[in-house]
């Protein structure tokens, strides 16, 4: 089974390093021979590429797989065997080795909703449908897709970038100090403490209540996304904790940190992100959702294509540098994938996910890989593998159900399985 899409069926040569002597190889941009794999990770070095205007492709052999996992995983998504996906793709070293975009006919599964089973019914904000298909996933029949909380973690990069540049002074910085203008109860000096450090990490003591899940009428996202007035709509929430104390899931302290990024630079973040991070790395198509208070919108109205969410992740696997530019500061990388939300006196999950600067990172269990990456929902993941030198992409959209098995199944089992661990 072939897993890499080519634009062209041309030959691109690449230098190897194999055993300390350099090797010309002859690859072609259609994977062949994916039987032929090494005995080991260890008898194959490889040198790394950057993508230019497109990635170059490579095969799951020459990269270090073992094909047949990655295979029968592409067969099993196309099946429906881990939920509706309709996109995956698998980068090592810098080359696409795997790629299956699925056809799924989106508008004929929404037009083929039941009552209870629509997942925003009554939305004042057309945009904010999540059960319209000319929305969800795609954007009007382009390759961009929906990313949903995805953006929050390329939110995070762009506002990395504005300390690096000295634009916010750092992550101690109070909060509400970019939002002076705005009128709203201050009584309860504990809103008066939190910081940017808080809003990043999602320990702000804000409260926001998700119990019955997003569309339920009183979910804090649901309405939120109902409200004409975002800013002001967070700001009145109430305190229910100390900031800085326990992680809380909160989509509003995401269009928060947008805010401050609009007001610390002057650019909205979309204008920003696309300056000082979409440019550097290639991305030139996106799109972003602009609330009513005409922010872009940073808990997840960002649409990009696969190749391009692969991009953000191929950055932070370097370390934030991109072809001999330092577009993101090394420190902001490794802050941003430090788990903050671990508490020895807590009582969590063997699966638990820990949070950085709102990038996800699920713990590894059964001997899966460690990984850090952006977490939406429907689906969408950038996966990081430092270890491997892997980036991995998948997006769908079948919001109301396990979503994540794909994305969980492809750590914990795939991977490993297909992948030996460096020595």
């Amino acid at each position: 089974m072939t897993t890499c899409l080519s634009k062209s069926a041309s030959k691109t040569m690449r230098l190897l390093t194999v055993g300390g002597l350099a090797v010309l190889m002859l690859a072609c941009a259609v994977p062949q021979n994916d039987e032929a794999v090494p005995a080991s990770h260890s008898d194959y070095v490889s040198d790394i590429s950057w993508p230019q205007e497109e990635w170059e492709y490579s095969t799951l052999a020459v990269e270090g797989f073992d094909p047949e996992p990655i295979n029968q995983f592409i067969e099993d998504l196309v099946a429906e065997e881990y939920g509706r996906v309709d996109y995956f793709l698998l980068i090592r070293h810098g080359r696409i080795v795997a790629e299956k975009k699925i056809e799924r006919d989106y508008a004929l599964l929404a037009a083929n909703l039941a009552p209870d089973e629509l997942l925003t019914p009554n939305f004042k904000n057309p945009i904010y449908n999540y059960d319209d298909a000319n929305l969800h996933p795609y954007y009007q029949g382009t390759d961009l897709h929906t990313v949903q909380s995805v953006t929050k973690s390329i939110n995070s990069a762009a506002f990395g970038i504005a300390i690096d540049e000295g634009f916010i002074e750092g992550t101690d910085v109070l909060a509400l100090s970019f939002f002076e203008d705005y009128v709203f109860d201050r009584s309860d000096p504990r809103k008066e403490r939190i910081t940017i450090h808080d809003l990043l990490t999602m320990r702000t003591g804000i409260a926001w209540n998700d119990i019955n899940g997003f569309g339920s009428e009183t979910d804090s996202t649901y309405a939120l996304e109902n409200s004409e007035t975002w800013i002001q709509f967070i700001l009145d929430q109430p305190m229910y904790e100390e900031p800085g104390k326990v992680f809380k899931y909160n989509d509003g302290v995401s269009v928060l940190l947008g805010k401050i990024l609009h007001e610390a630079t002057g650019q909205r973040v979309d204008a920003w992100a696309k300056e000082k991070l979409f440019g550097p790395i290639g991305i030139d198509e996106f799109h972003w959702k602009i609330t009513p208070d005409g922010e872009a919108d940073t808990e997840g109205g960002l649409y990009l294509t696969g190749h391009d969410m692969a991009r953000i992740g191929y950055l932070y696997l370097r370390n934030g540098l991109w072809d001999g530019k330092q577009v993101i500061s090394e420190d902001w990388v490794r802050r941003s994938v430090t788990p903050y939300i671990a508490d020895p006196s807590s009582e969590v999950s063997e699966d638990f996910t820990e949070y950085g600067y709102q990038w996800s990172i699920p713990k590894p269990k059964n001997g899966g890989a460690f990984v850090f990456g952006g977490y939406g929902l429907g689906g969408q993941r950038i996966m990081v593998f430092p270890e491997y030198d892997v980036v991995a992409v998948f997006q769908g959209w079948d919001p109301v159900s396990e979503y994540w098995k794909a994305s969980n199944a492809f750590q914990t089992t795939i991977l490993p399985l297909s992948l030996k661990k460096p020595e």
